[in-house]
């Protein structure tokens, strides 16, 4: 008998970058599914049946046999199963290495350009962490690094870029974040908003900080609510990134490592820094740190403007009180390991952890 086929995540990532044809077929139960998938995938009630080794378990599915099929479920175990029913019935049919916990670290760009500057968006569609790396005149910073820092460090020697800076907006709790590392790979200042309560040295950044990169300026904005020390970057006075405190669709939570008084004082001081936010120009562009859906390969940035979202999120059009009534609310399920992954952000060490152990599941860092 043929081994069963297995493929990894990164060559499927370069499928779907490249725009391969490929079958991407999702047999983990519906509620799985819900929380998180992989962009172009095909869901199919099938993890029951694939279980007990039922071989009529993909009975119905209509599949090209010239296009490569690409099993997955949680893990590993019952990928297998249904890439070797497939394959013995005629498909080039793999099992994904790792399962939806190892694609949690696959990842995507978009390209935002301006005369003066350009931006590129890491999207991490496994996990909906967007990072960023800011150019003007071949400098860049990086904001937000939730990949590994080899991605960063090849996108820097790629586009023969100068790293000058890595910045924090905010101390996560949905991702281990990798801005030290990359800040002390590349001997270069970690820039972190003051006040932190980290245990290792950085840069503060306060209100109003002014940094310089090539011929464009970056200023600091203090945006506490989701954090206490969430700090937006406007950028040129056209673009801000928004960390968690304003997304496309919604607003960070402000309910995490607080009790139900602190989440209500943090929900205050969200509404209040959201006005400010909300005051910049209506064609301010946003750019936020999570997104809550699976980012495609399609090359298309994941943003707003400052208009868009005053029209139509409508919970920006709130007086304060029915704003953190709403908020605390719609307070979503906590982040898996969240408590875990501030402890260790905090630290600035991983140890022998391994990131995907801590980052498997949704992102709930946003509410809408």
């Amino acid at each position: 008998m043929t081994p069963t086929k297995n493929i990894n995540t990164e060559t499927l990532r370069n499928w779907l970058e490249t725009g391969k044809e490929v079958s991407i077929i999702d047999i983990r139960p519906i509620q799985e599914r819900v929380e998180w998938y992989i962009p172009q995938s095909i869901h199919i009630n099938a993890y029951d049946k694939l279980k007990a080794n039922d071989k009529s378990a993909f009975q119905g599915l209509h599949l090209e046999k010239h296009i490569p099929v690409v099993v997955i479920c949680a893990g590993v175990k019952t990928s297998l199963i249904g890439a070797e029913i497939l394959q013995n019935q005629g498909f080039e049919a793999y099992s994904l290495e790792g399962g939806m916990k190892a694609w949690s670290l696959s990842w995507n760009t978009a390209k935002i350009t301006f005369p003066n500057f350009e931006i590129i968006q890491l999207r991490r569609t496994g996990k909906g962490c967007l990072s960023y790396i800011v150019i003007s005149n071949n400098e860049a910073i990086i904001v937000d690094a939730s990949l590994s820092t080899d991605i960063y460090e090849q996108i820097l020697e790629q586009e023969n870029l100068t790293l000058k800076c890595v910045i924090e907006t905010h101390i996560h709790a949905d991702h281990i974040s990798r801005s030290k590392q990359l800040a002390e790979n590349n001997t270069v200042p970690l820039f972190l908003p003051h006040p932190n309560k980290v245990i290792f040295d950085f840069e503060p950044i306060n209100n109003n900080t002014i940094l310089d990169l090539g011929s464009i300026k970056i200023k600091a904005i203090k945006t506490p609510g989701h954090t206490l020390e969430s700090t937006t970057f406007l950028i040129d006075e056209k673009v801000l990134l928004s960390g968690d405190t304003l997304f496309t669709n919604g607003v960070g939570r402000p309910d995490l490592k607080a009790n139900n008084n602190e989440a209500l004082e943090k929900a205050k001081k969200l509404y209040q820094s959201l006005q400010m936010v909300l005051a910049l120009d209506e064609n301010t562009l946003v750019l936020p740190s999570h997104t809550s859906q699976p980012v495609d390969f399609d090359n298309q940035p994941i943003q707003t403007t400052i208009g868009f979202v005053k029209k139509n999120v409508a919970m920006l059009q709130l007086n304060e009180k029915d704003f953190t009534d709403i908020i605390l609310q719609r307070i979503p399920p906590t982040p898996t390991n969240y408590l875990e992954i501030v402890a260790l952000n905090l630290k600035g060490d991983l140890g022998d952890i391994n990131p995907i152990d801590l980052e498997a599941g949704a992102n709930r860092c946003a509410i809408s």
